[in-house]
């Protein structure tokens, strides 16, 4: 009984014998049945990818985003659920605004992070709550460098150099561990990040998609931007060509 939930899922503050909390591990299916989200950090800054998938082809293009600005500095990416997607930025847009009100400098990453966190685990002690049904990359500059960290839907948070949710993330992650991303720019790390997204979806299974990239890199002056148009263009070509090249082989 214990193994598949029965009696032990209409919680979740409701432990199973074996010490899982299903409601949780529902709320990570959700995460893994979105579309691939990347997040790298280059020498010069973080890039952020969304695989948007389109669920209707009267879908206005640019709708429904993925990636949203924090503050001047930080960006996140959201994989599952979108409108759980909003609240958590809305909450993430909340502290940056209040640190900086208390404080007067711009939130770091780390603490942003740490209290997107603790907000995502508070929906996991009281029983009239549901877990946050996505997860998100957050990538952000600060007085210490670029960082980007994961926060998962049980309220973890790490901090990585090449991070992948969603659906396609064991092979996003295989292709990430591939890059020398110490050595890697920015303006590189938007095509590694197009050829990645690119390459782990499927089309014979998956709907149509419209990839969404950002970055916060000198450049960009520090500041979470969507990557420019001709940048982006150039981008999907050389990763349709890469495709291509693939699928000849």
């Amino acid at each position: 009984m214990s193994s598949i939930g029965t009696g032990y899922d209409l919680s979740v503050t409701t432990f199973s014998p074996d010490g899982r909390v299903f409601q949780i591990e529902y709320a990570a299916k959700a995460v893994d049945n979105s579309g691939t989200v990347v997040g790298i950090k280059c020498k010069d800054g973080i890039v952020l990818g969304v695989e948007k998938l389109i669920t209707s082809k009267m879908m206005l293009e640019g709708c429904n985003r993925r990636i949203h600005s924090v503050h001047r500095h930080s960006g996140v990416a959201v994989a599952g659920l979108a409108a759980d997607g909003r609240q958590i930025v809305a909450r993430a847009k909340s502290e940056a605004t209040s640190y900086s009100n208390i404080y007067g400098e711009p939130i770091p990453v780390k603490e942003l992070a740490d209290r997107i966190a603790s907000y995502v685990h508070l929906c996991t002690l009281y029983w009239w709550l549901r877990p946050f049904g996505c997860g998100i990359i957050l990538g952000g500059y600060d007085r210490d460098g670029p960082q980007l960290y994961i926060v998962e839907p049980s309220g973890v948070s790490y901090r990585y150099y090449g991070a992948a949710i969603g659906k396609g993330r064991q092979a996003a992650k295989t292709e990430i561990e591939k890059l020398k991303l110490s050595e890697m720019t920015c303006r590189e790390g938007i095509i590694e990040v197009a050829k990645i997204i690119y390459s782990v979806h499927d089309e014979a299974k998956d709907k149509a998609f419209e990839l969404e990239l950002s970055w916060i890199c000198e450049e960009s002056n520090r500041e979470h931007q969507k990557v420019p148009a001709d940048l982006l263009e150039q981008a999907k070509s050389a990763a349709e060509a890469a495709q291509e090249d693939m699928d000849a082989d």
